[in-house]
This record gives structure tokens, sequence and C-alpha cells, in this order.
């Protein structure tokens, strides 16, 4: 399968996904602790996650998809809200916990 499409498919296919290096219980970056944190702050308990580490192609094609250079990527209902400093800005006005609002 293509990648772009499979990434399209993963992004698509839960409401929330984060794109890290390591997983929500092992994250192996501080810029991927802080966006899982983030989430769990904004109350959810779970979300879908790609460990980018895990997949070179996925690794490089999740910054193609979003022409977006770092990892972690943040994905809420099919579109691209941004990395960890997005993430955390947006938190911080409270304006993540409105976008993940069911």
């Amino acid at each position: 399968m293509d990648v772009q499409k499979q990434i399209h498919e993963i992004v698509t296919g839960s409401s929330v996904v984060l794109f890290m290096k390591g997983t929500p219980q092992f994250p192996q970056c501080g810029f991927s602790s802080r966006v899982v944190q983030i989430l769990k702050a904004c109350g959810l308990k779970e979300f879908a996650s790609v460990n980018v580490l895990a997949d070179d192609g996925i690794r490089q094609g999740i910054k193609d998809y979003a022409n977006w250079p770092t990892i972690p990527q943040l994905y809420v209902n099919g579109e691209f809200v941004g990395g960890c400093d997005i993430a955390t800005e947006m938190y911080e006005s409270g304006e993540l916990q409105t976008l993940l609002a069911p």
C-alpha cells in the first residue's frame, strides 16, 4: 500500500491521532511526551498513536503528508493541528480543550 494512502487512512480512522516517537506509555522524546501529557490533561484516556520510530516510511511520509518537518504531529477529526509548540499554545489558551470536547 502507498505510504500516503496508509497515513490518510490512519489520520481519518480515529478522531484523535498522534504521530510520535515511542508510545504514549513510553515516549522516546520530550516533545512527544509533552503532547501525550497535554492530551491526558484534556481528559483523553485513549487516542490513536503511531510510533514513527517503528517504520521509516511512515516517519518520512508523515512529514510529507502534512508538509510539517517535525514529529510529533497531532491530528483531530482528520485535520492536522500541529506539533508540540502549537499543541502547547492551544492547550494553554483553552482552544485545544474546546477542539477535543465531545
